[in-house]
């Protein structure tokens, strides 16, 4: 629509529809027709506006008549000047307002983007803050679970160690006097059977004593209650005593191959690569079953202490491979494994600086290889 800025012309301000319309009511009024264009016809008169001629108007009876009808034709073109120009306002108006309204509408789109932008760092903090939560929660968990065994042991070594020292030493005391005896009885097939017997039983006798006096100092040493958080540790003993623990739980039934090499003492927490240590043999032997076999291995070289345990058990499958270092997951009946074992473990050796990786193959078994700088901080 025109702004008028520059005079308008007929066209400007009326159409022809509209000029043909005036032109059929002027000549109703008038006693001969009278006819409206941009073009000066004969006896035509100005139609002007703004003191600016527009168009011209011929026909009529008179001159008089065609001054009138252009003098009316003038007085219109005012009206229709100010309802364009009032139009043209309005329009201008509009489409300020619809301008502001798509400027503001781009800026709340910003916002919005910049908000969900901000929404979204948040929410990847609040995640980071919970794995963070979770990770603590495990630790602590894995740290009462320690120090409960570590009681366990301290009590057990306390209430076991001095009894079975006693009845160890009396055994063996028994067991002289047996072979004391046996020259003063009558040499009797009866008398040889019955010392035959009992030094039989002293002799197992004293070889269960040794055996609890074993499982004491395993336990002990698994629980590493006599030592500090930060010590020098020898993991061919943490490991030998893992072993000891594992076999016992399994009634010595397991078979384990030992190839332990020379190695280092390394400063770290003796109770924490403990109980990674049997968590590694205790998966192990849950894969065997009865007919398998495990294989412990040790060895140090320049890129630090390697310690690995395989087995020939049922393997992991696939489909559950990626999640076997994910908290609280376990393949274990209900109430049988937190599912904390693997996780401890790997973060345990990341602790030491150190790293830990697992290979397995279904029904072929799996290999888990640790692998700990030969010198560390304290």
């Amino acid at each position: 629509m025109r702004n008028f800025e520059d005079d308008p012309a007929l066209a400007d301000l009326l159409t022809p529809n509209q000029i043909q319309r005036l032109s059929e009511g002027l000549s109703a009024l008038c006693r001969e027709p009278v006819l409206i264009t941009e073009q000066r016809l004969n006896e035509s008169v100005p139609v002007e506006f703004n003191l600016e001629t527009i168009g011209w108007l011929s026909g009529g009876a008179s001159a008089s008549e065609r001054e009138a009808a252009a003098g009316l034709v003038s007085f219109l073109m005012l009206f229709v000047a100010k309802y364009r120009l009032a139009a043209n306002l309005h329009h201008d108006t509009t489409e300020a307002s619809y301008a502001e309204l798509q400027r503001q509408n781009a800026a709340l789109k910003a916002s919005e983007a910049r908000y969900r932008e901000l929404s979204d760092q948040l929410q990847q903090q609040v995640d980071e803050q919970v794995a963070v939560i979770r990770q603590t929660q495990q630790e602590l968990y894995e740290s009462a679970r320690l120090r409960s065994v570590g009681h366990l042991a301290a009590g057990v070594a306390h209430e076991i160690n001095n009894p079975v020292g006693f009845i160890s030493s009396n055994l063996r005391v028994a067991r002289d006097y047996v072979d004391n005896l046996e020259p003063l009885l009558p040499d009797t097939a009866d008398n040889r059977d019955m010392l035959g017997d009992f030094s039989d039983l002293l002799s197992e006798s004293i070889e269960g004593t040794d055996r609890i006096a074993r499982i004491v100092a395993d336990l002990k040493t698994f629980a590493s209650i006599d030592q500090a958080d930060n010590a020098l540790c020898d993991l061919n003993s943490l490991l030998l005593s893992a072993i000891h623990l594992v076999q016992t739980e399994y009634d010595h039934n397991l078979t384990i191959i030992e190839s332990l090499g020379e190695l280092p003492r390394i400063p770290g927490h003796p109770s924490r690569l403990s109980q990674t240590l049997f968590n590694l043999l205790d998966n192990a032997a849950q894969a065997i079953g009865n007919d398998g076999r495990i294989l412990v291995r040790t060895q140090a070289d320049d890129a630090g202490i390697q310690v690995t345990i395989q087995d020939n058990g049922c393997g992991i499958p696939d489909s559950i491979r990626s999640q076997v270092f994910d908290a609280f997951f376990t393949t274990r009946p209900v109430g049988s494994g937190a599912g904390l074992g693997l996780t401890v473990a790997r973060d345990t050796v990341h602790a030491h600086g150190g790293q830990l990786t697992l290979d397995s193959q279904e029904e072929a078994g799996t290999r888990v290889i640790l692998v700990l700088p030969a010198k560390q901080g304290a």
